[in-house]
């Protein structure tokens, strides 16, 4: 491994935080009008319920380091390759940016609402945000690579989306980013030998949070049924499809990251694809056909092309130019075949919220 590819620098940081590539996280704003006319009336006395619980703020202490973390950081990964090493920072400054991205959205959609319910949803969730992407740049300091969060929100770019494209975006970050740190969890809880840094002890009650934040947007889609049926599906099979693919082909360029903790990628992505697609049964009226052949190869596919993506951006000049875009090219095409594979229909429960079981 090369100086050159290695995250040395609290600039080199910022620049990985700031990249907006179809894998890298984004910024949001949108539609404040229209998200201050949400009317939670249909789901009252699920929604007061939830609200209990983010009032009640059992996390309130939990993001806390203690001598024990700072030992197993100086015991712990002090020993690992530089390529693991490599692999985990580049998975902090993701988790970083995602974690802050969310408080910026929920922070400016409840500064620009009057509406109380969703005034409220949102600073709860801000705080939540706040506290994970804190606690994260906190083990980025510890190498010298912390962000300056003010100075990303002032310069990343933001990306608009109707409020639609919110909820069901956002509902599936915050889905899957439960599945994905409880799957991790559960690994490293039954074989703490591979724990290689302390902050994965924190993933848990961490995830439970994320779990919660898609708990409301399951109830506010489910307040305006038009957005679950019809037309509006389509855009449902999209963000489903778009998500897991980001996650397949993002967790296949860090391979040392799971091979370290145990995991091989695809078996872990697809554990995280079922129980993410259980859980969107609360809401979705589809859900993908993971197990189909044709699925499984697609999804390969789209690793594969973006590898060859890369290599065409290392090479540069004109050639490198002209392959980046006709590989582009057959990932469009690769990604719109997996868009037209038959999906897994089901009727919605009557009850929407469901338990963080997994």
């Amino acid at each position: 491994m090369t100086a050159a590819q290695m995250i040395a620098t609290p600039d080199e940081a910022a620049r990985k935080a700031k990249e907006n590539t179809l894998l890298s996280p984004r910024f949001y704003t949108t539609d404040f009008a229209a998200m201050d006319r949400i009317d939670v009336s249909p789901i009252r006395a699920e929604w007061d319920t939830m609200m209990a619980e983010y009032e009640g703020d059992n996390n309130h202490d939990h993001f806390q380091r203690n001598e024990q973390f700072a030992k197993e950081v100086a015991e712990v990964f002090s020993q690992v390759s530089p390529e693991l090493r490599k692999e985990f920072l580049e998975f902090l400054i993701t988790s970083v940016t995602s974690e802050f991205s969310g408080c910026i959205l929920y922070n400016e959609i409840q500064k620009n609402v009057t509406n109380p319910d969703i005034k409220a949803l949102m600073r709860f969730m801000a705080r939540d945000e706040s506290r994970h992407a804190g606690f994260i740049n906190s083990s980025l300091k510890d190498f010298g690579l912390g962000l300056d969060l003010g100075g990303l929100k002032r310069t990343k770019a933001y990306t608009y989306f109707k409020p639609k494209y919110i909820f069901y975006a956002t509902y599936l970050s915050e889905k899957i980013g439960y599945a994905r740190y409880i799957t991790i969890f559960r690994q490293l809880e039954a074989n703490p030998d591979k724990r290689f840094h302390p902050i994965f002890r924190w993933f848990e009650r961490w995830c439970n949070d994320e779990f919660r934040h898609g708990e409301s947007f399951a109830l506010i889609m489910r307040t305006q049924p038009h957005l679950l049926r019809g037309a509006n599906v389509l855009w449902i099979r999209f963000f489903l499809l778009a998500v897991y693919a980001t996650m397949y082909v993002r967790d296949h360029t860090r391979p040392m990251l799971h091979e370290a903790m145990g995991l091989d990628s695809t078996e872990y992505d697809y554990k995280v694809f079922a129980i993410t697609s259980e859980i969107s049964k609360q809401v979705f009226p589809v859900s993908l056909d993971i197990d189909h052949p044709a699925f499984r190869a697609g999804m390969e596919r789209l690793f594969q092309v973006q590898t060859r993506i890369d290599a065409a951006k290392a090479r540069g000049g004109l050639v490198g130019k002209l392959q980046q875009a006709g590989w582009a090219l057959a990932g469009a095409a690769t990604f719109a075949r997996l868009y037209l594979l038959p999906v897994k229909k089901h009727e919605l429960p009557a009850q929407v919220r469901v338990a963080p079981a997994w």
